[in-house]
């Protein structure tokens, strides 16, 4: 409880919930608080963890997103939180001799562009994610190493430092006095973020200075330097010091800039470019800084950072739907807050099957890690996050819908009989051209389609009454109807579902011939196994198929006409 405490003396209670740029949950207030609860005391977890253990239980960005859920749902709740408001940070025992001020976070290039405005002397660097820490020198010798904490106050690292050799304990020819600012970071190999992200970087490099980690482990730190305190006036004055004294990275990564397109570039680079660390963004620097005496533990008007879009984002899920595809099986999608990744807005993402969804179970109000997959396709990672009021979601039973199941438009069947008519439209059946999904629901709409083979009867006439459609158009659908009539044999049996590919029958020529075939017979065709020829045997002995066969034996479609025998052979299997 002293953390949910603390956190809402932090914040400041208005009359009114203010405008938020995620939606607010539709929950009544005792449900809000009662969830705000539950997510504040499960990131008090996280942040014992992390800040006293060394361990970190969830993915920073993950952490980052519910973080920023949390502030979200005080907003809703008729809280304000100041922008650069943050959760509180441990206290540590040694007070800093200048404060560590922490960045604003520029949130898109508007943002950037207002505050390059009327700045000059300006400088960008990679924002390197590992962990801060402010080194102490006096007389040239190491004498303090402190964590960054609260930014007033840190704990000691000095031991744990002087083991990392990329921390100089002599450096011959410093000034009398020297405090630095840096971020202590895991060394990589040519690491390109923008397709390997940030691989916990920050937590294992936590890990090895708040735990006894060998010296072996700590060799693979690093040290870049991006503040000196009451240094020398400019910019290139301090980088050209600090790599005199030893810190070369800072110079080797440190950019003069004069325009955001400028920051926009080395932003873009540095994102793809291979890297000895792991970054998140860049920092813009202003510069001409005050003197340390005006530093403050909250962030500086003198710098500022430009966060690269994380690999996977945190999204709230708004409702659940299954939809159900022709030949049965259920897919789920997750109707989601809108998510902006990349240049995308994503409401919708697919699950997958009704057993992994039923694996998962994810409701309403659940959070969700959502990433970017191959063509900028969204994916569903894992929940991160799962309401403590679990909602009721009504699910399909999936021994309802198989191969055989709504060739007609039954209760419980409009999904699946929407899309046989689809498919049976499409290049893979009959290529009826301008017919989409939204034409076939049409037709059901007007009760003109309640069979898959009902618009065989379809006149111009009949089509013309379709609301919106107008003659033109029916008079075209019409004869995409009659050109599909004269479709190969084998192309109707792809358009009625039966499970084949095209180039499994293209040889087959009537359905006298495909009567004669036996399973041993389809499992010589390629890539047809006994399970298969089972199916394909079920599909064409079933009432629902033999139905439609007799309805193209009625309007004479190729291949389907009439031989002797075949009307007693229907009827019986029929009833």
């Amino acid at each position: 409880m002293w953390r949910y405490i603390t956190r809402m003396l932090l914040v400041m209670a208005v009359g009114c919930p203010i405008a938020w740029a995620t939606p607010c949950p539709e929950w009544p207030p005792e449900r809000l608080q009662l969830e705000i609860k539950a997510l504040d005391n499960q990131l008090a977890l996280w942040d014992e963890a992390y800040y006293q253990q060394g361990y970190s239980l969830i993915d920073d960005e993950i952490y980052d997103g519910l973080q920023q859920q949390w502030k979200n749902w005080q907003h809703c709740a008729g809280l304000v939180i100041p922008e650069d408001h943050k959760l509180p940070l441990p206290e540590g025992k040694i007070g800093h001799p200048v404060a560590q001020t922490g960045l604003r976070k520029l949130s898109d290039p508007l943002a950037v562009r207002e505050w390059l405005q009327d700045r000059h002397d300006v400088w960008v660097q990679p924002k390197i994610d590992g962990v801060a820490v402010t080194l102490v020198y006096q007389q040239g010798r190491l004498v303090s190493a402190i964590s960054r904490g609260n930014g007033e106050k840190g704990e000691n690292w000095l031991e744990k430092v002087k083991a990392i050799p990329a921390v100089p304990s002599v450096l011959p020819g410093a000034p009398v006095d020297l405090v630095l600012q840096g971020e202590l970071f895991l060394k990589m190999n040519a690491h390109r973020q923008h397709s390997q992200g940030g691989i916990n970087a920050r937590t294992k490099v936590a890990a090895m200075l708040m735990r006894n980690a060998a010296d072996e482990q700590l060799k693979q730190l690093g040290l870049f330097v991006w503040a000196w305190p009451d240094g020398p006036a400019t910019m290139a004055e301090r980088l050209d010091q600090l790599t005199a004294l030893g810190f070369v990275l800072p110079q080797q990564y440190s950019k003069p800039v004069n325009s955001f397109n400028e920051v926009e570039h080395w932003r873009a680079f540095w994102h793809q470019a291979p890297l000895p660390f792991v970054t998140d963004g860049v920092v813009i620097h202003q510069g001409k800084v005050p003197q340390g005496r005006y530093w403050q533990a909250k962030p500086g008007h003198w710098a500022a950072a430009w966060k690269y879009p994380p690999l996977q984002q945190v999204a709230r899920v708004k409702g659940v739907e299954f939809a159900v595809g022709r030949t049965g099986k259920i897919a789920v999608v997750l109707q989601l807050e809108p998510l902006r990744m990349d240049d995308k807005l994503i409401r919708r993402v697919n699950v997958g099957s009704l057993s992994l969804w039923q694996k998962w179970h994810i409701v309403p109000g659940d959070q969700v890690a959502i990433s970017l997959m191959g063509h900028g396709i969204p994916h569903v990672n894992r929940v991160v996050w799962r309401t403590v009021e679990r909602a009721t979601v009504v699910v399909p039973k999936q021994q309802d819908y198989h191969l055989l199941s709504c060739f007609s438009l039954q209760p419980g069947c409009h999904q699946q009989f929407l899309a046989r008519l689809v498919w049976l439209g499409s290049e893979n059946g009959l290529n009826i051209r301008g017919m989409s999904k939204a034409g076939w629901q049409a037709l059901i709409d007007q009760g003109r389609v309640d069979g898959l083979l009902s618009w065989l009867d379809l006149t111009p006439e009949l089509l013309n009454q379709v609301p919106g459609w107008g003659e033109k158009r029916a008079q075209a659908l019409y004869q995409q109807f009659r050109l599909a009539r004269q479709q190969p044999f084998h192309r109707w049996l792809m358009a009625l579902g039966m499970p084949v590919s095209s180039s499994q029958i293209t040889h087959l020529q009537s359905w006298s011939q495909v009567q004669q075939m036996t399973q041993t017979q389809w499992q010589k065709l390629a890539g047809i196994g006994a399970k298969k020829a089972q199916d394909i045997e079920s599909f064409l002995h079933s009432s629902a198929f033999l139905a439609l066969v007799l309805l193209l034996q009625q309007h004479n479609i190729n291949g389907f006409e009439t031989v002797a025998g075949d009307p007693a052979f229907y009827s019986e299997s029929l009833e």
